[in-house]
Protein backbone atom coordinates (compact mmCIF):
# COMPACT_ATOMS: atom_id res chain seq x y z
CA UNK A 1 0.00 0.00 0.00
CA UNK A 2 1.50 3.30 -1.02
CA UNK A 3 0.22 7.02 0.41
CA UNK A 4 0.88 10.22 -0.61
CA UNK A 5 1.80 12.75 2.11
CA UNK A 6 2.06 16.71 1.37
CA UNK A 7 3.72 19.62 3.50
CA UNK A 8 2.49 23.06 2.53
CA UNK A 9 4.31 25.86 4.35
CA UNK A 10 5.82 29.17 4.20
CA UNK A 11 8.56 27.98 2.07
CA UNK A 12 8.34 24.83 0.66
CA UNK A 13 6.60 22.46 -0.70
CA UNK A 14 7.39 18.84 -0.09
CA UNK A 15 4.65 15.50 -1.75
CA UNK A 16 6.18 12.27 -0.61
CA UNK A 17 5.39 8.81 -1.13
CA UNK A 18 5.28 6.36 1.66
CA UNK A 19 4.53 2.64 1.89
CA UNK A 20 2.16 1.52 5.04
CA UNK A 21 4.56 2.15 7.49
CA UNK A 22 5.21 5.94 6.90
CA UNK A 23 8.43 5.20 5.47
CA UNK A 24 9.53 7.35 2.63
CA UNK A 25 10.21 5.94 -0.68
CA UNK A 26 10.34 9.14 -2.95
CA UNK A 27 10.10 12.57 -2.72
CA UNK A 28 9.45 16.12 -4.80
CA UNK A 29 10.95 19.21 -2.53
CA UNK A 30 10.46 22.60 -4.17
CA UNK A 31 10.79 25.79 -3.28
CA UNK A 32 7.61 28.06 -2.76
CA UNK A 33 7.53 31.75 -4.76
CA UNK A 34 5.49 33.92 -2.25
CA UNK A 35 4.35 35.94 -5.02
CA UNK A 36 2.54 33.60 -6.85
CA UNK A 37 0.58 33.32 -3.56
CA UNK A 38 -1.72 30.14 -2.85
CA UNK A 39 -2.70 29.65 -6.37
CA UNK A 40 1.20 29.08 -7.60
CA UNK A 41 1.26 26.70 -5.20
CA UNK A 42 -1.86 24.78 -6.03
CA UNK A 43 -0.30 24.69 -9.48
CA UNK A 44 3.02 23.26 -8.09
CA UNK A 45 0.84 20.46 -6.12
CA UNK A 46 -1.22 19.74 -9.55
CA UNK A 47 2.31 19.11 -11.67
CA UNK A 48 3.75 16.77 -9.09
CA UNK A 49 0.57 14.65 -8.30
CA UNK A 50 -0.01 14.53 -12.47
CA UNK A 51 3.22 12.90 -12.18
CA UNK A 52 3.38 10.63 -8.68
CA UNK A 53 -0.18 9.10 -9.21
CA UNK A 54 0.17 7.32 -12.00
CA UNK A 55 3.60 6.25 -10.96
CA UNK A 56 3.13 5.39 -6.91
CA UNK A 57 -0.86 4.19 -7.52
CA UNK A 58 -1.28 5.47 -3.64
CA UNK A 59 -4.69 4.87 -2.11
CA UNK A 60 -4.55 7.92 0.21
CA UNK A 61 -3.56 11.32 0.59
CA UNK A 62 -2.87 12.93 3.98
CA UNK A 63 -1.99 17.07 4.55
CA UNK A 64 -0.07 19.40 6.84
CA UNK A 65 -0.83 22.61 6.25
CA UNK A 66 0.93 25.77 7.31
CA UNK A 67 -2.11 27.56 9.07
CA UNK A 68 -4.98 26.98 11.17
CA UNK A 69 -6.88 24.39 9.59
CA UNK A 70 -10.62 23.01 9.79
CA UNK A 71 -9.68 19.38 10.37
CA UNK A 72 -13.16 18.02 9.99
CA UNK A 73 -13.91 19.46 6.80
CA UNK A 74 -10.35 20.15 5.47
CA UNK A 75 -11.39 24.00 4.86
CA UNK A 76 -8.05 26.71 4.98
CA UNK A 77 -8.87 29.22 8.07
CA UNK A 78 -5.75 31.19 6.52
CA UNK A 79 -2.06 31.09 6.28
CA UNK A 80 0.29 33.69 8.25
CA UNK A 81 2.84 33.74 5.72
CA UNK A 82 1.16 33.43 2.03
CA UNK A 83 -1.80 35.24 0.88
CA UNK A 84 -4.31 33.35 -1.26
CA UNK A 85 -5.86 30.10 1.01
CA UNK A 86 -8.71 31.91 3.48
CA UNK A 87 -11.52 29.54 3.67
CA UNK A 88 -10.06 27.37 0.54
CA UNK A 89 -11.51 23.71 0.52
CA UNK A 90 -8.33 22.04 0.05
CA UNK A 91 -9.58 18.85 0.91
CA UNK A 92 -12.24 18.96 -1.37
CA UNK A 93 -9.90 19.94 -3.99
CA UNK A 94 -7.38 17.68 -4.02
CA UNK A 95 -10.19 14.50 -3.68
CA UNK A 96 -11.80 15.97 -7.09
CA UNK A 97 -8.16 16.46 -8.63
CA UNK A 98 -6.92 13.18 -7.65
CA UNK A 99 -9.98 11.01 -7.19
CA UNK A 100 -8.61 9.73 -3.71
CA UNK A 101 -9.73 10.08 -0.06
CA UNK A 102 -7.78 13.04 1.54
CA UNK A 103 -7.24 14.26 5.36
CA UNK A 104 -5.84 17.50 6.25
CA UNK A 105 -4.73 18.97 9.27
CA UNK A 106 -1.95 21.85 10.39
CA UNK A 107 1.58 20.97 9.57
CA UNK A 108 2.64 21.45 13.52
CA UNK A 109 0.02 18.78 14.17
CA UNK A 110 1.04 16.76 11.42
CA UNK A 111 4.46 16.96 12.67
CA UNK A 112 4.08 16.40 16.14
CA UNK A 113 1.84 13.36 14.78
CA UNK A 114 5.17 11.89 12.59
CA UNK A 115 7.89 12.52 16.02
CA UNK A 116 5.70 11.32 18.69
CA UNK A 117 5.02 7.61 16.30
CA UNK A 118 8.60 7.83 14.46
CA UNK A 119 10.91 10.62 15.71
CA UNK A 120 12.05 11.85 19.19
CA UNK A 121 8.44 11.42 21.15
CA UNK A 122 8.64 7.60 20.60
CA UNK A 123 7.46 5.97 24.40
CA UNK A 124 6.76 9.40 25.68
CA UNK A 125 2.91 10.36 26.71
CA UNK A 126 1.84 13.54 26.11
CA UNK A 127 4.25 14.52 23.31
CA UNK A 128 4.59 18.65 22.61
CA UNK A 129 6.42 19.32 19.27
CA UNK A 130 7.23 23.04 18.49
CA UNK A 131 8.37 24.35 14.95
CA UNK A 132 10.80 27.04 14.29
CA UNK A 133 10.72 28.23 10.57
CA UNK A 134 9.40 30.88 8.90
CA UNK A 135 6.56 31.40 11.64
CA UNK A 136 6.16 29.53 14.63
CA UNK A 137 3.54 26.12 15.35
CA UNK A 138 2.74 24.20 17.89
CA UNK A 139 0.86 20.32 18.33
CA UNK A 140 0.24 17.78 21.45
CA UNK A 141 -0.13 14.41 20.81
CA UNK A 142 -1.94 12.55 23.64
CA UNK A 143 -2.21 8.75 23.91
CA UNK A 144 -0.89 8.51 20.16
CA UNK A 145 -3.57 10.99 19.18
CA UNK A 146 -3.29 14.51 17.85
CA UNK A 147 -4.78 16.71 20.31
CA UNK A 148 -7.61 18.82 18.85
CA UNK A 149 -9.55 22.00 20.85
CA UNK A 150 -12.42 23.72 19.61
CA UNK A 151 -12.22 24.35 15.43
CA UNK A 152 -9.91 25.29 13.96
CA UNK A 153 -7.99 23.43 17.09
CA UNK A 154 -4.19 24.08 16.60
CA UNK A 155 -1.70 24.20 20.14
CA UNK A 156 -0.83 28.06 18.94
CA UNK A 157 2.33 28.04 20.60
CA UNK A 158 3.78 30.65 18.02
CA UNK A 159 0.83 33.48 19.02
CA UNK A 160 1.21 32.69 23.00
CA UNK A 161 2.23 36.38 24.32
CA UNK A 162 5.31 37.23 26.36
CA UNK A 163 3.83 40.53 27.27
CA UNK A 164 0.89 42.44 27.20
CA UNK A 165 1.88 45.01 24.33
CA UNK A 166 1.07 41.92 22.20
CA UNK A 167 5.14 40.48 21.49
CA UNK A 168 4.02 37.25 20.52
CA UNK A 169 6.64 34.05 20.22
CA UNK A 170 6.50 33.90 16.88
CA UNK A 171 7.50 37.87 16.48
CA UNK A 172 10.72 36.52 18.87
CA UNK A 173 11.62 32.96 18.20
CA UNK A 174 11.01 32.37 14.49
CA UNK A 175 13.21 31.89 11.96
CA UNK A 176 12.46 35.29 9.71
CA UNK A 177 12.77 36.78 13.39
CA UNK A 178 16.37 35.45 13.88
CA UNK A 179 17.10 36.64 10.94
CA UNK A 180 15.77 40.50 11.59
CA UNK A 181 18.01 40.14 14.70
CA UNK A 182 21.19 39.43 13.01
CA UNK A 183 20.40 42.02 10.09
CA UNK A 184 20.06 44.60 13.42
CA UNK A 185 23.96 43.54 14.07
CA UNK A 186 24.92 43.88 10.65
CA UNK A 187 24.25 47.10 11.78
CA UNK A 188 25.53 47.97 15.55
CA UNK A 189 28.08 45.65 15.52
CA UNK A 190 29.62 45.17 12.28
CA UNK A 191 32.92 43.50 13.12
CA UNK A 192 31.07 40.76 15.18
CA UNK A 193 31.54 37.40 13.20
CA UNK A 194 28.27 36.37 13.27
CA UNK A 195 27.80 39.72 11.04
CA UNK A 196 30.56 38.89 8.83
CA UNK A 197 29.47 35.93 8.01
CA UNK A 198 25.99 37.11 6.68
CA UNK A 199 27.31 40.67 5.14
CA UNK A 200 25.99 39.60 1.77
CA UNK A 201 23.39 37.71 2.60
CA UNK A 202 20.13 37.73 0.94
CA UNK A 203 18.10 36.25 3.92
CA UNK A 204 18.21 33.03 5.59
CA UNK A 205 20.65 34.64 8.06
CA UNK A 206 19.75 32.33 10.65
CA UNK A 207 21.84 29.39 9.02
CA UNK A 208 24.75 30.59 10.47
CA UNK A 209 23.91 30.72 13.98
CA UNK A 210 25.22 27.85 14.53
CA UNK A 211 28.95 27.67 12.61
CA UNK A 212 29.56 31.62 14.65
CA UNK A 213 28.56 29.54 18.06
CA UNK A 214 30.73 27.28 17.58
CA UNK A 215 33.75 29.59 17.30
CA UNK A 216 32.93 31.24 20.34
CA UNK A 217 30.87 34.47 18.47
CA UNK A 218 29.21 36.46 21.69
CA UNK A 219 27.07 38.19 19.44
CA UNK A 220 25.67 34.95 18.22
CA UNK A 221 25.67 33.16 21.94
CA UNK A 222 23.70 36.67 22.88
CA UNK A 223 21.17 36.07 20.48
CA UNK A 224 20.94 32.56 21.01
CA UNK A 225 20.33 33.02 24.61
CA UNK A 226 17.54 36.04 23.87
CA UNK A 227 15.85 33.16 21.78
CA UNK A 228 15.86 30.53 23.90
CA UNK A 229 14.47 32.52 26.61
CA UNK A 230 11.95 34.08 25.05
CA UNK A 231 10.76 29.93 24.22
CA UNK A 232 10.88 28.99 27.03
CA UNK A 233 8.94 31.53 28.65
CA UNK A 234 6.11 30.71 26.08
CA UNK A 235 6.90 26.52 26.56
CA UNK A 236 6.20 26.84 30.26
CA UNK A 237 3.03 27.76 29.85
CA UNK A 238 2.59 24.72 27.81
CA UNK A 239 4.06 22.80 30.73
CA UNK A 240 1.56 24.74 33.20
CA UNK A 241 -1.41 23.83 30.82
CA UNK A 242 -0.62 20.37 29.66
CA UNK A 243 2.51 18.84 31.59
CA UNK A 244 4.00 17.16 27.98
CA UNK A 245 6.63 14.10 28.91
CA UNK A 246 8.48 15.78 26.24
CA UNK A 247 9.09 19.00 24.16
CA UNK A 248 10.50 18.52 20.77
CA UNK A 249 12.37 21.40 19.06
CA UNK A 250 11.80 21.25 15.37
CA UNK A 251 11.91 23.34 12.19
CA UNK A 252 14.68 24.95 10.01
CA UNK A 253 15.98 26.81 13.37
CA UNK A 254 16.25 23.52 15.50
CA UNK A 255 19.17 22.90 13.15
CA UNK A 256 21.44 25.18 15.38
CA UNK A 257 20.95 21.83 17.43
CA UNK A 258 22.59 21.23 20.73
CA UNK A 259 23.12 25.03 22.13
CA UNK A 260 19.66 25.82 21.33
CA UNK A 261 18.43 21.99 22.84
CA UNK A 262 20.20 22.76 25.98
CA UNK A 263 19.43 26.56 26.26
CA UNK A 264 15.61 25.94 25.87
CA UNK A 265 16.07 23.36 28.31
CA UNK A 266 18.29 25.40 30.62
CA UNK A 267 15.68 28.57 30.73
CA UNK A 268 12.49 26.46 31.12
CA UNK A 269 13.17 25.01 34.19
CA UNK A 270 13.40 29.08 35.86
CA UNK A 271 10.42 29.21 34.43
CA UNK A 272 8.35 26.61 35.58
CA UNK A 273 6.81 25.75 39.17
CA UNK A 274 8.76 24.12 41.57
CA UNK A 275 6.50 21.02 42.23
CA UNK A 276 6.95 20.51 38.30
CA UNK A 277 11.28 20.23 38.69
CA UNK A 278 12.93 19.52 36.57
CA UNK A 279 10.14 19.81 33.69
CA UNK A 280 9.83 17.25 30.69
CA UNK A 281 12.76 16.80 28.62
CA UNK A 282 13.53 18.72 25.88
CA UNK A 283 15.22 16.99 22.87
CA UNK A 284 15.45 17.60 18.83
CA UNK A 285 13.42 16.61 16.55
CA UNK A 286 15.08 13.47 15.03
CA UNK A 287 12.59 13.39 11.98
CA UNK A 288 14.08 16.89 10.22
CA UNK A 289 12.50 17.90 7.56
CA UNK A 290 10.64 14.66 7.41
CA UNK A 291 8.40 15.24 10.18
CA UNK A 292 5.62 16.85 8.53
CA UNK A 293 5.75 14.70 5.83
CA UNK A 294 5.86 11.63 7.64
CA UNK A 295 2.93 12.64 10.00
CA UNK A 296 1.26 13.18 6.88
CA UNK A 297 1.48 9.82 5.83
CA UNK A 298 -0.24 8.75 9.11
CA UNK A 299 -2.94 10.94 8.63
CA UNK A 300 -3.42 9.48 4.98
CA UNK A 301 -3.74 5.79 7.16
CA UNK A 302 -6.67 6.91 9.06
CA UNK A 303 -8.14 9.82 6.75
Amino acid sequence: MNLLGLEIGGTKLQIVVGDGSAKIIDRRRLIIDRARRGGGIREQIREALAELIPEAKPSAIGVGFGGPVDWKTGVICRSHQIEGWAEFKLRDWLQTLSGLPVCVDNDANTATFGEALHGAGVGLNPVFYVTLGSGVGGGLVVDGQIYHGATPGEAEIGHVRLDREGTIVESRCSGWAVDAKIRQLQIVEPDSLLAKLTANTAGGQARYLAPALQKGDAAAARILAETAGDLAFGLSQVVHLFHPEIIVLGGGLSLVGEPLRAAVEGALRLFIMEAFAPGPQVRLASLGEDAVPVGALELAKIR
